[in-house]
């Protein structure tokens, strides 16, 4: 049963604490500055002048004041301001700012505790006054507003109610900084056109400080945020002159700041290379669907409305019956009328949900702008409009939030409607976080394609920046003043200004003279040098910027079904794992486990390294065993008796993980006497057979169990050798240069190339003796394997040399005899090595990249190399471990070509005396000239200079003779400039930082000392209390307070 009388029911009411309340949504003061301009906008202004009048008398020191020549509001229009909620700008499809019918109340509200309102529109004058002091000095608890009205032409009151008027107008006077009529009619004057609004707000917000929150005495052409720092913060967040220049997409109405005009700018056009990317998503829905809902809420309402009438006209009908009455016809024709024009309108709403549902599934088209800032370059970020408005500013999204130099100085600018987004009442945010978060992700993928498609990175970001005058290390330094720097950046930006008569935006031709040129805020169309856009009346020129296209790797069904596999196999893997896995108790134990297990690498850097897991990694520092080492006796022949030591050139040590397990399983024979001098060379490292007593046994093979154990604690040795090892490394150092001073001196080419061999380069080694041959090499004495000092012996004739033992002639021609086809495993990793500094291009995603090989990991089946690259996209790693001979990397020139040193074993067996390799020949000499080469550009380029005068390419090609030539000391000059002024920047952050840390701690000393003085008064209180309460109480320190305090509490528990 429905009711039409509800006067006896209660009322939601709004109270006076709500104005209050109401303006705490604005937590940025400078938004709440700009609800008020929004009005102005909203109203078709042409102009708005937003200034100060100073009035001692009022809290603050001055007026806020804002004037525009909009369209104004007459008496009826002006209640709807003082009707929260309430907006008829409200509309899914209309460009206007202002939504939700708030912020006028609750921007001024913020701004100070009371406002005027002026306005006039056709032949009336309205004045509307909102004031907290009234309410709070009447004690009102709910919100009344005065609301006189005069005519235009004679400026007498316009009212029925006199007494009303009467008390209204008593009410402005007494509160409100006008005291009477004449200077209320001064207020409307100052709105010099035939419409138009004067917002006046004082008793303003003040700081701790009892300071206002707007500063307008530092700067008289602006509005400052007090207390805001100059340094570390956005212009946009301290100047309202720099928000008022952004705060519109395109701005079409002047903005004056305390008189001085607003150069309003339009983003796009401020940018260097701008490029817009179009953009579609079925994503943002949100919005959408409220407005769906509602048009189908309204369409049921209508079609309800629309059934009722058509039976009320059915009724009439059937009961008129014959009835020819002119009134019956009347009733009836008025009934038909009335159910006709319902119907239709239920129809045009039922399609109107129909399209808007139909809509709902239709993508929502953007526009990416993006463009290089090269005015100011930390500057940077993404700027959101919505219906033209700026909500969101400098937001950083994309490379951008690596914090790295990619995309640096980049600014995106969309502009979102209404029915995509929807802003928060403050327009500061938008109500739905996860939709717009979706967006700045969408923008962060095609700001990446922007970096892409502008080439900025391939060319080199820092030449980059530095032909634009930022040659200061600092990213927030100032770009430079030179004229030639300004006329760079001018070149590429030509300015574009608003016509002051027009409002049209022309853009002017780059001319050399009017780079440092300040034009007058009155500029107009006549004063273009342009011929064809020096007229108002001229159309005004479409914003043409190059599309680009976001380019997506598109993955085959292949594709996507070979990553599916290998992820499900690296999970079986791990799973496999983790089943093997055992309580550990000791070392021992994690010796014990397996090696794929214990020494896998943890991460996988692409799909070929993923499968490149399911064989047998290699464990570093530790090749698997032979077989023939495998199935070696458990008990080798008898070590034969030692013997004397001769001139013999040294075999090839076999390789590091041969020798370490050679010295840590060998037993060191009893200590032999101090020798007078040193050995003249050192002998050949023991054999694995070394290890077995001197005693011979029969040779049988071991069980499996031992030769497990043996294994097992030859690999948990191995750890502990590796110090003894390096200690190894440089006594065969010593012992070779010791060698080689007791020879015949050399020619300066051997030595160099000797030289060149101590370094690194590679020398190809003799394979060692299989084990499965009884084959032994005479065991030396403690004294030489430590490196210690032994007799001096004559070099050993050939028949002296050829009569051992006779199982290390056995031994000698077994390996002279064997040339087994396959190679060592230990040989196969020394070789792998080598390739470690390599030049190598990689392909990542469809392109090639350079970099060099860091590291090198081979096994049986392949090798692979880490490439460390020079220069790559942040969404890519730096590094990638690739397969050696793939099709994914390519050499970028050929490896030099290896020296080899003869086989000294060899030639010992053949030759009559030991005999040295031959360095002198011409193609070892190249080889050294070649490596110095190589070593010289490889420093030059590492350690170039920026801005040195010959580029760092043409190192790459230079010869040997130019090399010479090289200025090097104009070269480290610059070098040594550059790394000062480096270290200058740092030097100067840390001294902004410790300043910043010494204002901080001096704060927190104040915050204490109060803090303490505000103790020490509550306590001096807490004992003048005690002492009224009980007058015998005797307390003289503040630690006999506490005790009696704390026992008071004690007690009352």
């Amino acid at each position: 049963m429905a009711y039409s009388n509800y006067s006896s029911l209660n009322r939601a009411q709004l109270t006076f604490e709500y104005l209050h309340t109401n303006s705490t949504t604005h937590e940025f003061l400078f938004g709440a500055l700009a609800e008020l301009v929004d009005n102005s906008r909203d109203a078709n202004a042409t102009r708005i002048d937003i200034y100060s009048e100073k009035r001692p008398e009022l809290r603050g020191g001055y007026m806020l004041c804002f004037l525009d020549d909009g369209t104004g509001m007459d008496p009826n229009e002006a209640t709807h301001v003082i009707q929260f909620g309430k907006s008829s700008k409200r509309s899914s499809e209309s460009s206007q700012i202002g939504q939700y019918g708030n912020g006028l109340k609750s921007g001024s509200m913020r701004i100070g505790k009371d406002f005027i309102l002026f306005t006039k529109k056709d032949n009336t004058l309205t004045c509307l006054f909102l004031s907290r002091t009234f309410h709070e000095e009447e004690g009102l608890d709910e919100v009344i507003v005065p609301l006189p009205t005069w005519d235009l032409n004679t400026r007498e009151p316009m009212t029925s109610d006199p007494e009303k008027y009467a008390i209204e107008t008593e009410l402005i006077y007494k509160y409100s900084p006008f005291k009477n009529e004449q200077q209320l009619m001064e207020q409307f004057n100052k709105i010099e056109s035939s419409s138009g609004t004067l917002v006046i707000i004082y008793n303003l917000k003040l700081m701790d400080t009892r300071e206002p929150e707007l500063d307008v005495e530092t700067d008289h052409q602006d509005i400052l945020m007090a207390g805001t720092p100059a340094e570390g913060v956005k212009p946009e967040r301290r100047s309202f002159r720099a928000y008022a220049a952004v705060l519109y997409i395109d701005p079409r109405m002047r903005i004056f700041i305390q008189g001085h005009k607003v150069r309003t700018k339009r983003l796009s056009c401020c940018l260097y290379k701008p490029r817009v990317y179009k953009y579609s998503s079925t994503r943002f829905k949100t919005r959408a669907e409220q407005e769906v809902k509602k048009a189908d809420h309204l369409a049921k309402i209508a079609e309800e409305k629309a059934r009722e009438a058509e039976s009320k006209r059915l009724a009439l009908e059937a009961k008129s019956g014959d009835d020819l009455s002119k009134e019956s016809r009347a009733i009836l024709r008025k009934a038909q009328d009335a159910a006709m024009m319902l119907r239709r309108d239920a129809d045009m709403k039922r399609k109107i949900q129909e399209t808007k549902q139909k809509a709902l599934k239709e993508p929502k088209e953007l526009s990416f702008i993006f463009g290089v800032n090269i005015g100011q370059r930390d500057l940077d970020g993404m700027f959101v409009y919505n219906c033209s408005r700026l909500i969101k500013m400098y937001e950083k999204t994309g490379p951008q939030l690596e914090g790295g130099m990619a995309c640096g100085g980049v600014v995106g600018v969309v502009d979102v409607p209404y029915l995509v987004l929807e802003p928060t009442h403050n327009k500061q945010d938008f109500a739905d976080a996860k939709e717009y978060r979706h967006l700045l992700k969408s923008m962060g993928e095609h700001l990446a394609q922007y970096w892409k498609d502008s080439n900025i990175a391939q060319k080199g970001i820092v030449k980059f920046w530095d032909e634009f005058g930022y040659l200061s290390a600092s990213w927030s330094a100032p770009p430079s003043s030179e004229q030639r720097y300004k006329r760079r950046r001018g070149m590429e930006i030509p300015l574009t200004i608003q016509c002051d008569k027009c409002l049209k935006w022309r853009t002017l031709p780059f001319q050399m003279d009017a780079v440092d040129k300040r034009y007058p805020d009155s500029w107009v169309c006549l004063m273009n040098p342009d011929s064809t856009q020096d007229r108002c009346d001229a159309p005004e020129q479409k914003q043409n910027f190059p599309c680009g296209i976001l380019k997506r790797d598109k993955q085959t069904a292949e594709d996507k079904q070979r990553e599916l596999t290998e992820k499900i196999k690296l999970q079986q893997e791990k799973l496999q794992a983790l089943q093997k896995t055992s309580t550990i108790k000791s070392a021992t134990d994690v010796k014990k486990l397996p090696l794929d297990v214990s020494m896998k690498p943890s991460t996988v850097s692409s799909p070929q390294a993923t499968r490149s897991s399911e064989r047998s990694l290699a464990r570093p520092r530790s090749p698997p065993l032979p077989s023939h080492l495998k199935n070696a006796p458990s008990a080798p022949p008898a070590r034969a008796g030692p013997q004397r030591p001769t001139r013999t050139p040294a075999p090839p040590p076999p390789a590091k993980v041969e020798q370490s397990r050679v010295r840590a399983a060998a037993k060191p024979p009893p200590s032999a006497p101090k020798p007078a001098s040193k050995a003249p060379a050192k002998t050949p490292p023991p054999s694995r057979s070394s290890r077995t007593p001197a005693k011979a046994s029969p040779v049988k093979p071991a069980p499996a169990s031992q030769r497990k154990r043996i294994i097992e604690q030859e690999d948990s040795e191995e750890e502990e050798e590796e110090e003894e090892e390096e200690e190894e490394e440089e006594d065969e150092q010593n012992d070779s240069e010791e060698e080689s001073e007791e020879e015949e001196p050399q020619t300066k080419k051997s030595k160099m190339a000797a030289a060149l061999g101590n370094r690194g380069k590679a020398v190809e080694k003799a394979p060692p003796p299989k084990r499965s041959k009884v084959a032994e090499v005479a065991t030396p004495p403690q004294s030489e394997k430590k490196g210690v000092s032994a007799p001096k012996q004559l070099p050993a004739s050939p028949s002296s040399v050829s009569k051992g033992t006779p199982t290390q002639q056995h031994g000698d021609k077994a390996k002279a005899s064997e040339k087994a086809p396959e190679q060592d495993p230990e040989k196969d990793t020394k070789n792998a090595q080598k390739d470690k500094g390599l030049l190598v291009e990689v392909r990542v995603n469809k392109e090639w990249f350079t970099g060099k090989v860091v590291a090198v990991e081979s096994n049986k089946q392949s090798v692979r190399w880490k490439v460390k690259f020079d220069y790559v996209p942040r969404s890519t790693p730096k590094d990638r471990w690739v397969f050696k001979g793939s099709d994914e990397v390519r050499l970028m020139r050929p490896p030099s070509p290896i020296s080899q040193t003869p086989d000294t074993q060899q030639e010992t067996e053949k030759g009559p005396a030991p005999m040295e390799p031959d360095t002198t020949q011409p193609g070892t000499s190249r080889e050294v000239t070649d490596s110095l080469v190589t070593m010289m550009r490889t420093m030059l380029r590492y350690f170039f200079p920026p801005d040195f005068r010959i580029p760092k390419d043409d190192v790459n090609s230079m010869t040997a003779e130019e090399l010479v030539a090289f200025p090097l000391k104009e070269y480290f000059q610059q070098y040594e400039l550059g790394l000062q002024s480096l270290c200058n920047s740092y030097q100067s952050r840390a001294d902004a930082r410790a300043k910043a840390v010494e204002e901080k701690s001096s704060n927190a000393e104040i915050k204490l000392k109060e803090a303490d003085e505000k103790l020490q008064k509550l306590r001096t209180n807490i004992v003048a209390l005690l002492q009224k309460v009980q007058e015998d109480i005797d307390i003289n320190t503040d630690d006999e307070l506490d005790a009696y305090i704390e026992d008071l509490l004690t007690k009352g528990d």
